[in-house]
């Protein structure tokens, strides 16, 4: 943490050396002392300065923002110096790297900074790694972190960073390809896409006649329960109703004095109540079976066919 500290005030030193370097053109190897005079120029400058500003308020993505916007319109070495030491700041190792060299490799041998950039690079150089995209077509869009990396096929592996790198393939007309991968330092990972055909879009979950048939499919599978239920409920009291009428036949017969008319009625009232508890006990089995079919077939797609015959209920069908 110290040592990271220390780097980050002396590249903040060093950078508000080169603004004052580039705003007074004191050196051809110096931002903007080569830049023709002009509206361009200043407008360039004013990037920079913001750029520095903004780098030792640590707001370095932002500070990322105005150098390489200083680059575009007055490319010099010493903003590829301050963009580089930005890089590392942000972690990016990978552009870090790239741009240190670009630096190393337009400025002049005695540039300052030079040998500061030399240790520099042999340190990114364990923090870099590299992935080998391909594809199934060409001319599609690679982006790593949702950063452009150019377009397939690629004519070297990718220079990224070492860790977890999101890779992104896109091509005219067809549906992306994203993938992760983890990169150690020194790796060159290979990662191959393949890209669906041309208008290939992801499938729906279900279409609309798929949902239809799905809902009908539910409320007949709940209206089954409900009618279980009832059925069983209906058992349930029926058959309470029938025992206590047995009960009641049982104790009128050994009563004296009971008439035959009386023990008639009560006894008929028991084979009634128990005929009827019998059918809606029949009836709230072969409903709760068929419904508990009907339920088994939605969650697990089997094929089932229900069939009711003479001894009971039969099933047909395909069970994996």
């Amino acid at each position: 943490m110290i040592g990271c500290r220390s780097r980050s005030w002396r590249s903040r030193l060093s950078m508000i050396v080169w603004v004052g370097l580039a705003l007074e053109g004191r050196s051809a190897g110096v931002a903007y002392a080569d830049a023709p005079a002009g509206s361009s120029s200043k407008e360039a400058g004013k990037h920079f300065q913001r750029g520095v500003t903004l780098y030792t308020e640590a707001d370095y993505r932002a500070a990322l923002v105005e150098f390489r916007r200083a680059y575009e319109i007055a490319p010099n070495p010493a903003v590829l110096y301050n963009i580089g030491e930005t890089y590392y700041q942000l972690q990016n190792y990978a552009a870090a790297l790239s741009t240190l060299n670009r630096y190393l490799a337009e400025s002049e041998a005695t540039a300052p900074h030079r040998r500061e950039v030399e240790q520099t690079i042999e340190t990114l150089q364990a923090r870099v790694g590299k992935i080998a995209i391909s594809t199934n077509v060409p001319a599609c869009e690679v982006a790593i972190d949702d950063e452009p990396a150019g377009k397939t096929p690629l004519a070297e592996p990718a220079l990224v960073s070492i860790g977890h790198r999101k890779i992104t393939v896109a091509c005219e007309g067809r549906p992306p390809e994203t993938r992760f991968v983890d990169v150690a330092a020194g790796d060159t990972v290979p990662l191959s896409l393949s890209l669906g055909a041309p208008g290939d879009t992801a499938r729906p979950l279900s279409s609309p006649r798929m949902d239809g048939e799905h809902g009908a499919g539910t409320g007949l599978i709940t209206a089954g329960w409900i009618a279980t239920g009832v059925l069983g409920a209906g058992t349930a009291t029926v058959g309470v109703l029938a025992i206590l009428a047995s009960r009641d036949l049982k104790n009128a017969r050994g009563t004296f004095g009971v008439s035959h008319a009386d023990l008639a009625s009560k006894s008929s009232r028991v084979t009634t109540l128990s005929a009827v508890a019998d059918v809606l006990g029949v009836a709230a089995v072969v409903t709760g079976g068929v419904t508990l079919t009907l339920w088994w077939q939605r969650s697990h797609s089997h094929e089932v066919r229900v069939a009711l015959a003479p001894n009971g209920i039969q099933f047909a069908g395909t069970f994996k």
